[in-house]
């Protein structure tokens, strides 16, 4: 089967005149990386791989030991429509393994099939959709981005006062040419900020669809003369960008995702607690900036470990969605986050809570925001206040141990707390923070 699809890339390459290939993956941090290769070098990178030194990707190799292949996979094929349409270039995932052929343990999306294929051994499908957001930025006349927003729209304003809808059109458009289905767009409550929510899908794809999605974004932004930012907090009295994960189980083709009425499931609710459980332990995964952190407590972001049915000041909430749609709704990760890793450590904490039986805690109708004596008296979780706390959390969890190898978590934790130290040490914290990540998340 795997040489028939190569057979089909080969002929598709041939038949719509690509002449180049971006071999996509991604480092430990999120960041998408490529190595582009003429399209007739693919059939020896098909059986072979392609080698590249891993030795400069964040999280991944020493000097010593700096070889690394990718090899593609068939199923993630897809035409660039934003580059030329003569010459064409196509992008393909890939896998990345060690020079005798066996999984590089650093690959956080063969971390992510783990998960999925521990799901499917205990009969389950899991399906995931996220909602994400962005700022758009204009440039100056050299084309660099300055601070300033797009425009001054607010939640789901229309033309004039929105001015990127014809951009977040163009978005849709390439997406939908790379068959990537976006479900709904808007403007958002900031300043320049935009929002694009997804279909589910199944958990690999919809991490591959993510990091798409990202590289969507920027360069149609670009070619507009605009700047996207995914960072979490680019304005500290403004709304922030959340990545909200949206997420479902099927068994037997059953939607198992609905807590209350006759079709009531204890394996969702259980799954739900069990995500409730590890939240804090693995924020730092789902929120791995220092900037993140200011996002959690206002601006309907979350800041403590509670759910409930529609109530937006939740970190889990379940929207009022029926049949296929029934889903829960995590609040509290942001477009920083390596999506492979965040949900890989959701589906394994779900799972965990599945195999335990956990029981699922009373839902938490407050509003959080404006609650403070109801959170006391209740003595109600909160997530980590920073990353340093976050990181701690990460490090002394028994869980992120057992799902992440032990050197791939060593060398997240490392890159983290250098961050760490350096935005402690910096006169001005917000601009390190601008100066860090603004440009490059």
């Amino acid at each position: 089967m795997m040489n028939d699809s190569i057979s089909e890339v080969l002929r598709f390459v041939q038949e719509h005149d690509v002449k180049f290939v971006r071999l996509a993956f991604c480092d430990l941090l999120g960041v998408q990386k490529n190595l582009s290769v003429p399209a007739t070098e693919l059939p020896r990178i098909f059986e072979y791989g392609a080698s590249f030194d891993a030795s400069v990707v964040e999280g991944f190799g020493n000097v010593d030991r700096s070889d690394l292949f990718l090899m593609p996979e068939c199923s993630t094929l897809s035409i660039l429509p934003w580059r030329p349409s003569h010459g064409r270039v196509m992008r393909l995932f890939c896998s990345v393994k060690n020079p005798d052929g066996s999984d590089f343990l650093g690959d956080s999306r063969n971390l992510l099939k783990q998960a999925v294929q521990r799901c499917a051994d205990l009969g389950y499908f899991c399906r995931i959709g996220t909602e994400c957001e962005f700022y758009l930025f204009r440039t100056n006349a050299d084309g660099n981005p300055t601070r300033e927003p797009f425009d001054h729209g607010t939640y789901c304003d229309i033309a004039p006062l929105d001015k990127g809808e014809n951009v977040r059109r163009d978005i849709c458009l390439t997406l939908e040419e790379m068959e990537i289905q976006p479900e709904s767009s808007h403007h958002e409550r900031g300043p320049g900020q935009n929002e694009i929510d997804f279909r589910y899908s199944d958990p690999l794809s919809a991490a591959d669809n993510f990091m798409t999605f990202k590289w969507v974004v920027k360069s149609i932004a670009a070619q507009n003369g605009l700047f996207a930012s995914f960072l979490p907090k680019p304005f500290l009295d403004n709304s922030g960008n959340g990545m909200h994960i949206n997420l479902s189980l099927a068994k037997g083709g059953k939607n198992l995702f609905k807590t209350s009425g006759p079709d009531h499931s204890e394996s969702s609710e259980s799954f739900i607690a069990g995500i409730l459980e590890r939240v804090p332990e693995i924020t730092a995964f789902l929120n791995p900036l220092t900037n993140s952190y200011h996002r959690f407590g206002n601006y309907e972001a979350p800041k403590y470990v509670t759910w409930s049915h529609q109530n937006r000041s939740q970190l889990i909430r379940i929207p009022a969605s029926v049949g296929e749609y029934s889903r829960m709704e995590l609040r509290s990760p942001d477009p920083a986050c390596n999506p492979y890793l965040a949900f890989a450590l959701l589906i394994h904490a779900g799972l965990d809570g599945i195999e335990q039986k956990l029981t699922l805690t009373p839902p938490c109708n407050q509003n959080l925001y404006e609650a403070d004596a109801y959170i006391r008296e209740h003595g109600i979780l909160s997530l980590p206040g920073q990353l340093s706390e976050a990181l701690e959390l990460a490090a002394q969890s028994e869980f992120v141990r057992r799902v992440l190898p032990e050197d791939t978590l060593r060398k997240y934790l490392f890159c983290k707390r250098r961050e760490w130290e350096c935005y402690e040490q910096s006169n001005n914290r917000h601009q390190f923070e601008m100066d860090t990540y603004f440009h490059t998340v």
